[in-house]
């Protein structure tokens, strides 16, 4: 009997351990297949993204506003195995994770949704950051690689040889959008149409400017010296007038950090001197919530002119 019972134990052991490992198989060859499908994705929109600009098409909706975020803030650069269809489905799986969490903690959906806010803002604050990084790096290498490309006598066949010598002495993001040019450029054989994919892959006016400009010069043009020149003169004047509005953008910061400074005394002051709670009347009566409104209004006002300065 105890064998009989042994041999129906080791039975059911190997069963459920082979049950396991089929469905483990299973589990692995549905990932694969979603990666391969987001990987076949993203190859087919990147290939109607080259498309439209060879068309000179101007179509905007939400997943190129995706796209020029991953772009600009530099995130495809720091994770080159990052797409557009991994980030929505990674931004996707982490709001399932945070909102059933915080609704398991605390019990109810309010708070939840509260949470789930503070990520979002969070996460475009880190693009911010990132956005704004790019364009301080952008600034400082813009006029490098022009004085770099000044050195040489240029032609429209030398173009994507001499891109991929200044990249190496650029830093990022202009060091893989070169290098990138340069094998796009290869690849395909069309400078024209690399030229356009270089343009949008960096949010710096100046930048974009100079690639387009060289896209269409390249049509006409055998030597882009004088061309190199005038940019030159342009770059230099728009680093000049992003100095002066550093300037505004500092003097904005500190008039903002006066205002609210002496706004948190004077209520400060206030509840010392009614001995009535200023936090209650701001927070409990409809005047109070009218006037934190207010305030808040008018340091959204001044955020949004600040960021405007800074593009």
């Amino acid at each position: 009997m105890a064998k009989i019972a042994s041999f129906i134990f080791l039975f059911l052991g190997f069963f459920l351990l082979f049950c396991k490992i089929r469905w483990l198989e299973s589990v692995k060859r549905l990932l694969r297949r979603t990666q391969a499908g987001l990987e076949d994705a993203a190859r087919q929109r990147g290939l109607a993204n080259r498309q439209k600009l060879l068309q000179m098409q101007t179509e905007h909706s939400f997943l190129i506003f995706l796209e020029q975020e991953l772009n600009y803030s530099g995130l495809r650069i720091r994770f080159p195995f990052l797409s557009l269809e991994m980030w929505i489905t990674g931004n996707a799986v982490l709001t399932a994770v945070i909102f059933l969490g915080a609704c398991f903690a605390a019990n109810s959906v309010m708070p939840a949704a509260g949470v789930l806010l503070i990520f979002y803002f969070a996460e475009y604050l880190a693009i911010l950051l990132c956005r704004a990084k790019t364009m301080r790096s952008v600034n400082d290498n813009l006029l490098k690689f022009l004085d770099f490309l000044g050195n040489y006598s240029i032609t429209a066949g030398e173009l994507t040889g001499i891109f991929h010598q200044i990249s190496k002495y650029m830093e990022e993001p202009l060091r893989s959008v070169l290098e990138e040019f340069y094998y796009e450029a290869g690849l395909t054989g069309d400078i024209n149409l690399a030229l356009l994919s270089m343009a949008e892959k960096v949010e710096h006016p100046k930048f974009k400017e100079m690639a387009r400009n060289l896209e269409i010069s390249i049509r006409y043009c055998a030597d882009f010296t004088a061309f190199v020149n005038s940019t030159r003169k342009n770059v230099r004047e728009y680093l000049r007038s992003v100095e002066e509005r550093k300037g505004m953008l500092r003097e904005g910061m500190v008039n903002m950090m006066l205002l609210f400074g002496l706004s948190v005394f004077v209520l400060i002051t206030v509840d010392k001197l009614i001995g009535v709670s200023v936090w209650e009347i701001l927070t409990g009566t409809i005047p109070g919530k009218i006037a934190l409104g207010t305030l808040g209004v008018i340091f959204l006002q001044l955020f949004g002119k600040m960021k405007k300065l800074q593009n």
